[in-house]
């Protein structure tokens, strides 16, 4: 069978062609271009399905003597079955677990922490934070400009400029709950 007076085995190989260059582009600048429309037409599903859909139709062509439309309705149901899979098995997961990583400054308020060098009066230490997708180390003066020892552990009053402000954890625990 041909379209354009091109024979189908030429139309899927420039659509196989036409899709992996796309591909290639879109994972270098998806960063730059951000997409932000119903998952079904999200880029990443599109370019997967006319890659999928242009290769299997290319090796039925070449390989078998089937009908060409039988190849054009069972390459589109390939192409569906594994962007389906794709989607639900790969890039929602992905989205999810993408986001579980991000924190804003302002969520280190209120958080416990262990100082890690030493906080010097009127000066800059480090402090290391647990959290549940790993740790994170701050730079930290002390709330009060004192001195707070290695391994203290602190609480995070506030943070400005990147800069945790943090007190004395067992200190604050007595002025604010009467100590347990």
């Amino acid at each position: 069978m041909e379209l354009f007076n091109m024979p189908m085995e030429t139309i899927y190989m420039y659509g196989l062609i036409i899709s992996g260059i796309l591909t290639v582009l879109y994972v270098l600048f998806a960063d730059v271009v951000h997409f932000d429309g119903p998952d079904f037409l999200n880029p990443v599903l599109l370019f997967a399905f006319v890659t999928i859909f242009s290769a299997s139709g290319y090796l039925f062509e070449r390989l078998s003597s089937v009908n060409s439309m039988l190849i054009l309705g069972f390459s589109a149901v390939i192409a569906l079955i594994l962007v389906t899979l794709l989607n639900v098995f790969v890039l929602v997961p992905l989205s999810s677990a993408e986001e579980s990583l991000v924190y804003r400054e302002s969520d280190l308020r209120g958080r416990i922490g262990t100082v890690i060098t030493t906080i010097p009066v009127d000066g800059f230490g480090e402090v290391m934070i647990e959290n549940i997708s790993g740790r994170i180390a701050k730079p930290a003066v002390g709330f009060q400009g004192e001195q707070i020892a290695n391994g203290t552990k602190v609480l995070v009053v506030q943070v400005k400029d990147g800069i945790l402000h943090v007190t004395d954890h067992q200190e604050a625990q007595e002025i604010f709950i009467g100590g347990d």
